[in-house]
């Protein structure tokens, strides 16, 4: 930099900041001050970046640095007037604000264009220190200005390391990201560096997208800024790297409704499809990030629509039977979210083999995670709920998994097949018989005793609905210690005791069946029934009046005056 140059520089970058110190002060034209404000801050960040920079030898500063100075120079007369209320009139001055507002814009840009022609050398290319953990607002609000000035007019190698440092402090401080959403067009920069031509830049900007969209609040920014077409643009055709932070940070806004149709407008379904639809193999990330997205937007029934028009089913199928568990996972709740509440897409989801898959996952001999099999498990029930389900799901082995599980199982997964025996149960009479030749209700009865009473309650419901049925009625009261359970179960004094309803409406259905009568007054518990009768209420005394009944009148009668 030139001898004459860089005191002038000097010169200016003290001035600036004496201004901003000024406006402070000044409580007329508030509003019109503090953009004034914006703009020298945004001056002063660029021009403090270039301080100690050389530029190219056929290249002088001097003619801006002048404009620049002759501008200040206006602005201080104004301020002072301002400051003592000793203008003319309030919309001359309005206006000469406006002009001077206008001045700096240009000087901006200006500046702006000078350092786009890349006329900083390479040895300048150095970010400011960070400040320390308890840097004041103005330290942070300084620090990201400086980044600012770095990203608007340094080299390429230089945005890329403002964009690092950048990364860093937002990753790790939150009052980074607050500073850097009140600062005019840093935002506005990052999402044009989506598009521009470095692939590391491009990456690094969608980064801190990604990350200030981690943010609920900050979200509006960014849809303000315009960043959903230039997020779309980056996953069709931005590196992998940056595909994938432009899909989360999509994920992310994405969680409000509002914004799918302005990711649908701009070809934001069509471009997540091909994601999904391509080769995956080393793209895991990337695809089960795009399901996750797509998982948003189908809420709104024409993308549901269109994405099932493309064939979406059948890829999403497919991509549920890779060995890669985020995508499974991923692709099996889009499937149960696209089914919600649609009997067409629960159909053509059987029909492309959908079932079939999310029992496989189910298979014990499979070594698939707990939660990809929840997700099984869940899906099953949302999407099975046809009249030829049942079918389907004995031929592919689902009871037989269910009760595999239900028997040597983890708590976590016994958990989740007593859900399912429950629900299987309740769909229809047929499913009980068949349940029942099964040998689930020997497998329900031990879990009577369960330490969980959410366990006990599922089994004893799933118990009541299955003895309704005689069949099943008749083998229940073939094994002594079924009927022994749940006389135990009614016993006050038992610590696991509860769901007395439930058990009560077992034995109901159980008196239906002369050997089940046999059984209960001769087990030794009848004592617990009768309780119950003073106690409880009609169940069980209606219980007890059918025991009574008949030939066993004459037993409990001498049971009772013994």
């Amino acid at each position: 930099m030139g001898e004459v140059e860089k005191p002038t520089l000097q010169q200016t970058i003290l001035l600036i900041s004496s201004l901003i110190s000024l406006s402070h002060s000044i409580r007329v034209f508030s509003t019109k001050w503090q953009s004034v404000r914006y703009k020298l801050d945004e001056l002063f960040s660029s021009l403090t970046a270039v301080e100690n920079c050389e530029f190219s030898e056929d290249f002088s500063l001097s003619i801006t640095l002048e404009s620049i100075l002759l501008t200040l120079r206006s602005c201080h007369e104004l301020a002072n007037r301002c400051l003592t209320v000793s203008f003319s009139g309030k919309l001359l001055m309005k206006s000469d604000l406006d002009i001077l507002s206008a001045k700096f814009d240009t000087h901006i840009k200006s500046l702006s264009d000078i350092y786009s022609m890349g006329l900083l050398t390479q040895n300048c290319a150095l970010v400011v220190s960070r400040p320390s953990v308890s840097a004041s607002r103005d330290d942070i609000k300084f620090y990201i200005n400086d980044l600012l000035s770095r990203l608007k007019i340094g080299s390429t190698d230089m945005k890329k390391q403002a964009l690092f440092a950048f990364n860093e402090v937002i990753k790790e401080d939150e009052r980074y990201v607050k500073v850097s959403i009140e600062i005019d067009s840093l935002i506005s920069l990052l999402v044009n560096f989506l598009d521009f031509h470095d692939s590391e830049i491009q990456e690094e900007a969608a980064k801190a997208l990604c990350l200030i969209a981690g943010f609920q609040c900050y979200k509006s920014v960014l849809i303000s800024a315009g960043v959903i077409s230039p997020l779309i643009r980056v996953l069709a055709c931005g590196s992998e790297l940056s595909k994938e932070f432009a899909a989360r940070c999509l994920m992310k806004v994405s969680e409000n409704s509002d914004n799918a149709w302005s990711i649908s407008a701009h070809g934001g379904v069509t471009a997540l499809l091909k994601i999904c639809g391509n080769d995956f193999d080393n793209r895991n990330d990337l695809v089960g990030l795009a399901c996750g997205v797509l998982r948003n937007l189908v809420g709104v029934e024409e993308i549901k629509r269109f994405m099932v028009e493309e064939g979406a089913i059948s890829e999403f199928i497919k991509l549920a039977r890779c060995k890669d568990e985020v995508i499974q996972i991923n692709s099996l709740d889009l499937l149960q979210t696209m089914a919600y509440g649609d009997e067409s897409i629960k159909e053509m989801i059987i029909q492309g083999g959908g079932i079939r898959t999310f029992v496989r996952i189910l298979d014990p001999k499979s070594s698939f995670s707990t939660k990809t099999r929840e997700v099984a498990f869940r899906g099953i029930v949302n999407i099975c709920c046809l009249e030829n389900s049942l079918n389907l799901l004995v031929n592919y082995g689902f009871l037989d998994h269910i009760l595999y599980f239900l028997r040597s199982g983890d708590i976590l997964v016994q958990e989740l097949s007593l859900k399912a025996a429950f629900w299987l149960c309740g769909t229809s009479t047929e499913a009980k018989k068949v349940m029942g030749d099964a040998g689930f209700m020997q497998v329900l009865v031990t879990f009577l005793d369960s330490k969980s009473f959410e366990i006990r309650e599922i089994a004893a419901e799933t118990l009541s609905n299955m003895v309704i049925v005689p069949k099943n009625r008749k083998r229940f009261v073939q094994n002594d210690q079924n009927v022994g359970m749940v006389l135990q179960m009614l016993d006050p004094m038992k610590a696991n005791s509860g769901n007395k309803k439930l058990l009560l409406s077992i034995l109901m259905s159980l008196t239906n069946s002369n050997s089940a009568r046999k059984k209960i007054v001769n087990s030794g518990y009848l004592k617990n029934i009768e309780k119950l009768a003073e106690v409880e209420g009609s169940d069980a005394q209606k219980i007890v009046r059918k025991l009574s009944c008949n030939r066993f009148r004459s037993i409990l009668n001498g049971l009772w005056h013994s």
